[in-house]
């Protein structure tokens, strides 16, 4: 099982490596790939040494698997040729969520939808993944008729940059602006750039990919995306309005059920999900459960996860388990 890791020297590239490591992966070969500027550097995965490759030869070297996570542009131009020659890709980028012909996936909710066939699988975005795993379940049972949701968003979303950007602000130093203001003691409205409705990309991909993961396009969902200066995750703020009528205490049940889904909801005690206490794990967290006591069939829910885990690397590497522990690589 030959693997091919596209991006292996960024933030998620990093990331993906160590999951594939801490889960016992079955590859037989680790092909490296990164820009041109870390061609020939190494990489130390498990004990051996590997040295970066061009794109260009990592498509000759034909992977098996190819796990993408090095930007959008990379991925529209690259994905393909390396399906071409026989290796199925999964791409962390946006540029082929929506496609129409791609699938979204969230393992432990829609994996059963791939086969063979799927040379490129898009890999939902991060503060959609810890969501959909909590909303899931209980859509299943209750149906969800409508969503408001706040994101309170890692600047590890958007990259180095940005950490080196609140690093210097902290240090009281003058540096590379990630953002358009200042991060540290700050909250920027603001995450990726707006669309012409005045919403956020971010915001319109809660939107959009959570109705194509659960396929439902019926869920009305309106979102406020907000970079915080955190760096162990992705906290969520999340309103469901349902179809049906729920017992309030069903509701942590279901969760606790929920593969890869920990429930922290007692107040009593202040237990509640935070991000410095997901960072570094796979499991979304979900906390702070209430009805809604404004409106009919409504709920509040609290969800935290470390948005470079499952909200990118895992849910990449958890794809490519699945794959082949059904036969449906080569």
């Amino acid at each position: 099982m030959k693997i091919a890791v596209v991006g292996a020297t960024g933030m998620v590239g990093t990331v993906m490596l160590e999951c594939l490591a801490e889960r016992n992966f079955p590859l037989t070969e680790l092909v490296p790939v990164a820009s041109k500027k870390s061609v020939g550097k190494s990489i130390g995965f498990k004990g051996k040494e590997y040295n970066v490759v061009s794109l260009e030869t990592a498509v000759q070297l034909k992977p098996d698997l190819a796990l993408f996570s090095a930007g959008g542009e990379t991925s529209l131009k690259w994905a393909p040729k390396f399906a071409e020659v026989g290796t199925t890709v999964i791409d962390n980028s946006s540029a082929w969520r929506m496609d129409a012909s791609k699938k979204l996936i969230v393992p432990e909710i829609n994996a059963d939808s791939l086969t063979k066939d799927d040379k490129i699988i898009a890999n939902p975005n991060c503060s959609t993944i810890q969501m959909v795993m909590a909303l899931a379940p209980l859509h299943k049972k209750y149906g969800i008729k409508r969503l408001v949701i706040s994101t309170y968003q890692s600047i590890t979303g958007t990259g180095v940059k940005a950490v080196q950007q609140l690093e210097n602000e902290y240090k009281g130093q003058k540096g590379e602006m990630a953002y358009h203001y200042p991060i540290h003691r700050n909250a920027i409205p603001a995450c990726d750039i707006f669309e012409e409705n005045d919403y956020t990309k971010e915001e319109m991909k809660l939107v959009r990919e959570t109705q194509k993961i659960l396929d439902d396009r019926s869920i009305a969902i309106t979102a406020t995306a907000v970079r915080i200066p955190v760096v162990g995750g992705h906290s969520e703020s999340i309103n469901i309005e349902f179809e049906k009528e729920f017992t309030l205490a069903d509701i942590p049940k279901i969760l606790h059920d929920t593969p890869g889904v920990t429930v922290q909801d007692n107040t009593a005690t202040n237990t509640y999900p935070m991000p410095i206490y997901a960072q570094g794990k796979d499991d979304v967290f979900v906390g702070r459960i209430r009805r809604d006591l404004s409106q009919p069939n409504s709920l509040n829910l609290w969800v935290v996860a470390d948005n470079l885990r499952k909200g990118a690397a895992t849910n990449t590497v958890q794809i490519a388990e699945y794959l082949i522990a059904n036969n449906l690589v080569g």
